[in-house]
């Protein structure tokens, strides 16, 4: 939440951890005893136990209830909330927390948002990150596009490119092709490109495929040049300047 305050995003949807807690953009009422308060009264979305003691919630400012697929959903909305060690005002950047309780999943929906929503809304903007993010996860986790570091303009401009391909490839093809376990304990398959990539590792490359000229093994031999970090090394041996005693 800082990270999006401090780039000035004005327009984003962010998932919560479960001790999420924020503050009121209004000081808390001076309890007539030392300092008057500086900053707003905290306010807890969803309880935690801390040392066998249970810290109840803060209520909510009000509660939207609206039917989905013939399920009851309710959501618990607090709003004009700034973040801890900010200082309430005109100038503080203020949003809306919405816990949203949906019984297929036991833990509540934490949702964060500087925007004016139903409940509704907020929770259908949010699923629709995960269509979004597939695409990335596969390209980037499966395909290994998160370990190529590039340097040359064309390059990095390149590579995003290809991932994104070969994840979308990646993700059809296991959504098209039969499922497939990834071992006897996989008893309910999905078709996930995780369980695609593992299958086609076990399966030999077709050598009668009919591959461009262009593609063909390098008859080259590297098998006595150094690899890795041990070519920098050398490198790095060759070029530094001789040690004086």
């Amino acid at each position: 939440m800082s990270d999006l305050q401090e780039a000035d995003l004005d327009r984003y949807v962010l998932r919560l951890a479960t001790n999420f807690t924020a503050r009121r953009n209004q000081p808390a009422a001076y309890a007539g005893i030392g300092r008057k308060p500086v900053y707003g009264e905290k306010v807890r979305p969803l309880p935690r136990s801390h040392k066998g003691k249970q810290i109840d919630v803060t209520q909510p400012d009000r509660i939207e209830t609206w039917m989905e697929d013939g399920v009851s959903m309710r959501a618990e909305i607090r709003e004009n909330l700034v973040l801890p060690g900010v200082i309430p005002g005109s100038k503080a950047k203020t949003f809306t927390v919405y816990a949203i309780y949906d019984p297929a999943y036991t833990t509540p929906w934490l949702l964060a948002t500087p925007l004016k929503l139903k409940a509704e809304t907020v929770r259908a903007m949010y699923r629709d990150r995960w269509p979004v993010e597939q695409i990335p996860l596969a390209a980037k986790q499966l395909v290994g596009a998160h370990r190529q570091f590039v340097h040359a303009d064309e390059s990095i401009q390149r590579l995003p490119e290809l991932a994104l391909l070969a994840g979308s490839f990646l993700s059809y093809l296991a959504a098209a092709a039969p499922l497939a376990p990834i071992g006897y304990w996989d008893l309910q398959p999905k078709r996930t490109p995780g369980r695609f990539r593992r299958m086609l590792m076990g399966k030999p490359f077709p050598q009668s495929y009919p591959l461009p000229s262009q593609l063909r093994k390098k008859a080259s031999v590297t098998g006595h040049l150094p690899k890795g970090i041990l070519a920098h090394r050398c490198k790095m041996a060759d070029s530094a300047p001789p040690l004086a005693f």
